[in-house]
């Protein structure tokens, strides 16, 4: 009789051997980390200054990732055109969207359109919702741009707020040149340095104002430059903390440190309108970016699909789809969609980064606006590497869709005088 003994060993011992995960995928598991963001909005810096004056950590962070020249304001003269005002700015970012959707045009805010949903709600809508932080120097930024507890922003909610000391008189009355702001955001930074380390919130937004006064007082100055510097040490704090919490834990961090607006070209003093140096921005990240990063000029409104992509959060397709603008970070086909018209045709361009095709979808309402919902028609596919499309005008408002494998971003056809 054969001895199978051996041979069942044997087999059994190929087939253990075979089940187990390899190196590779061993060392995949192993380096799977927890994904974590903080975004840091630094009040009026533009991006001529911030390059002029000495920011080591700004510059720490972006010699990992990168820094770019950024803007806001949306499109010049156009439908989206944008106040370059400081909440405007925020919501924005907030919302990835400009002043036509999400209807912020002052420090009032006095009506804003939740029904763009902002970073905040969409890190509570996840199937995991998301611990979610706010520190800042303003408290319209938690109670009113994010619209914390309303009923029109499905009562949404900041597990930890560390804000409102602007209305702290006693601690914080007012001192000259509003210095008040400026020990303010020291207090702000030093929270979010130790509450990032010691508990790690997922998604964090840090807001520190005092640049933005230091410029409003003096202008283009050695003071105003003083505190920038002196901002990029509370910015240090944070970033700190994040690399600290990175050692220690399995956790991968994005950090974007960017600004809300620029400053007007003659002294400095001044914001809001629509001049090159007013819309200049910029933006710092430590992860790594994509090519629009390199070859495009971001708006603020990129930082909202980059934080998606690097969080993996799922995103219904209708609110994708009116983002305006495209990530810098993951996989991203192309950037910068415009259209132009006549009376008979529209034209779309855009810059490829990937050779790869698109569905160009167009509807002539904007229901979404008011929680409705918009019926597209499909164009069909266009190969991205054509860089233009041109199709038959469907009416005096069109809101256009491109939409690849990795990139979906709108642009707007207005007739004049209808802002839709």
């Amino acid at each position: 009789m054969k001895n199978y003994t051996l041979g069942l060993v044997s087999l059994l011992f190929i087939l253990l051997v075979s089940c187990q995960p390899s190196s590779e995928s061993q060392s995949i598991v192993q380096k799977e980390k927890e994904r974590k963001v903080v975004y840091i909005i630094v009040d009026g810096i533009p991006n001529d200054v911030v390059e002029k004056v000495s920011t080591p950590y700004l510059d720490s962070i972006a010699a990992i990732g990168g820094y770019t020249h950024a803007y806001v304001g949306g499109k010049k003269g156009g439908y989206s055109q944008t106040p370059t005002i400081s909440a405007v700015g925020y919501n924005s970012l907030l919302t990835g969207t400009w002043v036509n959707k999400h209807n912020v045009y002052g420090n009032g805010i006095k009506a804003p359109n939740y029904h763009y949903t902002s970073l905040f709600k969409l890190a509570k809508e996840q199937e995991k919702p998301y611990s979610t932080a706010i520190y800042s120097t303003w408290l319209d930024n938690r109670t009113k741009l994010i619209g914390e507890g309303l009923a029109s922003t499905g009562n949404v909610k900041v597990d930890y707020a560390f804000d409102g000391f602007e209305l702290d008189t006693v601690n914080f009355p007012k001192k000259e040149n509003n210095l008040q702001y400026f020990e303010i955001d020291e207090k702000v930074s030093k929270e979010a340095g130790r509450y990032i380390k010691e508990k790690g919130p997922d998604f964090s937004w840090v807001y520190l104002q005092y640049t933005d006064d230091a410029s409003h007082r003096f202008g283009d100055s050695d003071y105003f430059y003083e505190y920038v510097t002196k901002a990029d040490t509370q910015v240090g704090r944070v970033w700190e903390a994040v690399k600290e919490r990175e050692a220690k834990f399995k956790e991968e961090w994005m950090i974007v440190v960017t600004t809300d607006h620029g400053r007007t070209e003659e002294t400095g003093h001044h914001h809001g309108g629509q001049s090159e140096r007013e819309r200049a921005t910029w933006i710092v990240t430590n992860q790594k970016p994509n090519k629009y990063f390199e070859l495009g000029t971001p708006g603020v409104t990129s930082i909202y699909p980059s934080i998606v992509n690097f969080m993996g959060w799922n995103i219904k397709e209708e609110q994708r789809e009116e983002l305006d603008d495209v990530a810098f970070y993951g996989a991203t086909d192309f950037f910068g969609l415009d259209a132009t018209t006549n009376q008979n045709t529209t034209t779309i361009t855009w810059t490829p980064l990937q050779d790869a095709e698109a569905e160009v979808l167009v509807t002539t309402t904007n229901n979404y606006k008011t929680g409705g919902s918009d019926q597209y028609t499909s164009l069909g596919k266009v190969n991205l590497k054509d860089k233009s499309f041109t199709f038959d005008k469907l009416g005096d408002f069109q809101k256009i869709v491109l939409k690849s494998n990795n990139t979906i971003t709108n642009t707007w056809t207005v007739k004049e005088g209808n802002q839709s």
